[in-house]
């Protein structure tokens, strides 16, 4: 059985070969609704996933190319 070393090297090396973190700044004051939002959702991250998945602009490749880095 791998020790919790082991299984924390063989996580960090899979999520850099197969992710990308995202950070998202929201301000207390102006941003407060949408925290509000948030904190009531469940999955936030599935959340937003789908709100992007679903956006009109995403459905077109030759669109959601303006938007990538």
């Amino acid at each position: 059985m791998a020790t919790k070393e082991a299984k924390s090297r063989a996580q960090a090396k899979y999520d850099k070969a197969h992710t990308k973190g995202i950070y998202l700044k929201l301000n207390k004051e102006t941003d407060k609704d949408i925290i509000e939002f948030l904190d009531g959702v469940e999955n936030v991250q599935g959340y937003i996933k789908n709100l992007i998945r679903n956006d009109e602009n995403f459905k077109y490749k030759e669109l959601s190319k303006l938007y990538k880095k």
